[in-house]
């Protein structure tokens, strides 16, 4: 089974008079251990998919499956006990807590989320350091470290509560292009040791090309997909 099924799914907003769709009639499956990337222009629907299958948020019509729940038929509880359980999230502009160190920003979600015991905690937290090449760097605060290793923690926070999933929205937007190489690359190593799924998003195309799934997103309609090696419409990459 599909990690995430999405069928005809829409997203409709409304801005006073004006409704808004972001989402436009998308259908596509996911499976486990995929390494994914949405692209297209600003206002393409990017964010919006993403948020939908973080449970953010809940599709207007259609049919969303992760991980075998029914996006729709959470509510804002289920939603955030299934969030904490299964998704860890990236962030472009990393959102690490500046007063704690880092070693205590991964640990953070193993506290506030899913109340792991200390023990276990530490060594969760410590086997991640070592894999994101962070160990030295534990006792640092985030205004101590650069912007690559800010995103390597970020990396190893989003893995810490061993989700099936984790989604980066734009993660390399703040990094000069060879760090967000090296960012991706880690993301892919850690998919690889773990199992995880990768979806992110992206404007930069030197980025897209390190998925191994292209999505490419306008007016909130899937417009292509493409899969290293060849795709759904017989182009390869």
């Amino acid at each position: 089974m599909a990690l995430i099924k999405a069928e005809n799914i829409v997203k409709d907003y409304r801005v006073g008079e004006v409704l808004i769709r972001a989402i436009d009639g998308v259908s596509f499956e996911i499976e486990e251990a995929s390494f994914v990337s949405f692209v297209g222009p600003s206002g393409s629907g990017k964010t919006t998919l993403l948020n939908l299958i973080g449970c953010l948020d809940s599709p207007t019509e259609g049919n969303l499956f992760v991980a075998g729940e029914d996006i729709k038929e959470l509510d804002r509880r289920q939603g955030a006990l299934f969030r904490g359980k299964n998704i860890g999230f990236i962030f472009q502009d990393f959102n690490l807590i500046p007063v704690l160190t880092v070693y205590e920003n991964i640990e953070y979600p193993l506290i506030m989320v899913q109340n792991v015991p200390a023990r276990e905690r530490e060594e969760r937290v410590m086997k991640l350091l070592d894999a994101v090449g962070m160990l030295e760097q534990e006792n640092k605060y985030p205004d101590q470290i650069s912007g690559g290793q800010k995103q390597r923690v970020a990396v190893a926070r989003a893995l810490v509560t061993n989700p099936k999933l984790v989604l980066a929205d734009e993660p390399t937007a703040n990094l000069d292009h060879k760090t967000a190489y090296m960012v991706i690359e880690l993301m892919k190593k850690m998919r690889d040791e773990f199992n995880t799924t990768f979806i992110f998003s992206t404007h930069d195309q030197k980025i897209v090309g390190e998925a191994e799934i292209i999505y490419t997103l306008e007016d909130g309609q899937i417009m292509d997909m493409r899969k290293k090696g060849g795709n759904e419409n017989g182009k390869s990459l």
